[in-house]
């Protein structure tokens, strides 16, 4: 039986056309990236979508529970991703997320077209800050640019705005700098 989701490096994945540029993941980027796989494959989903990836960078990196409200918003977010496998998620099994407002990168196999566009985004932000390489914050700023993506449902559902993520993030990164990685 073939896996649903193949099995390629998580750069191969993440980044597909862009794997030849400097951009990369961090270690951590890395880790969530490969535990929103197991997800995906447990969940019987065909592809890493946006949700998996904050699901995923929720559980494994700290900064990103840092731009969130100490509890209350994280406990929300997580009950929400956990009734993805239960309840309203269950509608995106068999499906692709694309919302097609952005440019679609070319299908990155194992990643949903706007979960590839996040990992491409987030390695460009990096990039531009010449902080490489890619963090999990730079990927939570790149899961709220669409308004269509999963991951901005989620937080929808958990009553938190997208743009006040952004904001936060940007603070977040302008008093961090590079001295958190």
């Amino acid at each position: 039986m073939q896996p649903r989701i193949p099995r390629q490096s998580v750069g191969e994945q993440a980044l597909g056309p862009r794997a030849n540029t400097a951009a990369t993941l961090s270690a951590e980027l890395t880790a969530v990236v490969t535990a929103a796989r197991r997800r995906a494959v447990r969940d019987g989903d065909r592809q890493i979508d946006t949700a998996h990836l904050l699901h995923s960078l929720l559980e494994y990196d700290p900064d990103v529970r840092a731009v969130f409200d100490d509890g209350p918003e994280i406990a929300r977010l997580l009950g929400y991703l956990v009734q993805r496998s239960i309840g309203y998620g269950l509608r995106w099994q068999g499906s692709v997320e694309d919302s097609g407002a952005v440019p679609v990168v070319k299908e990155s196999e194992g990643l949903s077209p706007l979960a590839a566009g996040a990992m491409g985004y987030a390695c460009d932000c990096a990039a531009r800050r010449g902080d490489e390489p890619a963090c999990g914050v730079d990927l939570l700023a790149a899961l709220v640019v669409d308004p269509q993506a999963r991951a901005v449902e989620v937080l929808d559902r958990a009553g938190i705005d997208r743009h006040e993520v952004t904001a936060r993030v940007e603070d977040f990164l302008s008093q961090s700098g590079s001295s958190s990685r």
